[in-house]
């Protein structure tokens, strides 16, 4: 069953394919109204289709302050908002000496910035609205790391984002959460799905032995945007088959 979303208004950010697929098919099946980001009309039209009543495309690039800006007044005008989920994420796997001032720079503009200030444009609707529930994507990496260090920087600094705005918007009774994902079989790591040597690591590795399912991540999202979840803000939820507790 899903989490209880009825009248709800949810803004999912990077929803045309993977999580943020799953995550915006899952709140719309709670009942919410989901606004379906992206930068590709074509692919978030196929995704509002996909996901059927209640999904509506909003294509504006997340790191555009302008483009951001007119899709918020476009929110506004025309449904408000409640629920707002980051799911947006860039990585660059290159090591620690391959890395540049702009490579770092770029990092967390899209992972740490942007969620700040989509956050900062969200909160005054969820306050006209006395509803508020935001969720950022992190990561395992905001844990723990094996190198890639722009990532596991951008993504430890949105959990520390978390725990801060959290502590700031409570007297609005905004809850501010994340989830972490572990190893998803998402298209984005068809390549690595693919090859039996990274297969047998999470068979050992993982509590549950195996990849994520991309809709696995989707109910525990749900929960934490659901009036259900109202006591509970500041916390990661790990959704990482056992990854962080199991060696």
């Amino acid at each position: 069953m899903s989490a209880d979303l009825t009248g709800r208004v949810a803004l999912v950010t990077g929803a045309s394919r993977g999580l943020g697929f799953e995550i915006a098919k899952r709140l719309a099946a709670g009942g919410a109204t989901v606004w379906l980001n992206g930068r590709d009309e074509t692919a978030l039209a196929q995704a509002a289709q996909a996901i059927g009543a209640g999904a509506k495309a909003l294509a504006f690039d997340i790191g555009d302050d302008e483009a951001t800006r007119a899709a918020f007044q476009k929110i506004a005008g025309e449904s408000g908002l409640d629920i707002l989920v980051d799911n947006v994420g860039n990585r660059d796997r290159r090591s620690f000496g391959q890395l540049d001032r702009a490579a770092m720079q770029a990092m967390l503009a899209i992972n740490l910035v942007a969620p700040f200030d989509l956050a900062r444009r969200a909160v005054p609707l969820m306050r006209e609205r006395g509803y508020g529930r935001i969720v950022n994507i992190t990561s395992i990496a905001a844990e723990i790391a094996r190198g890639d260090v722009a990532y596991t920087a951008s993504k430890g600094g949105l959990a520390a984002l978390t725990r801060g705005l959290a502590a700031e918007l409570g007297p609005d009774g905004i809850t501010v959460n994340a989830v972490a994902p572990g190893y998803f079989a998402t298209e984005a790591n068809a390549a690595m799905v693919a090859d039996p040597a990274i297969a047998g690591y999470l068979g050992r590795r993982t509590s549950l032995g195996r990849w994520g399912e991309p809709d696995e991540i989707a109910g525990a999202v749900a929960f934490l945007a659901s009036a259900e979840a109202a006591y509970i803000t500041g916390q990661t939820l790990a959704v990482d088959g056992g990854y962080l507790t199991h060696f």
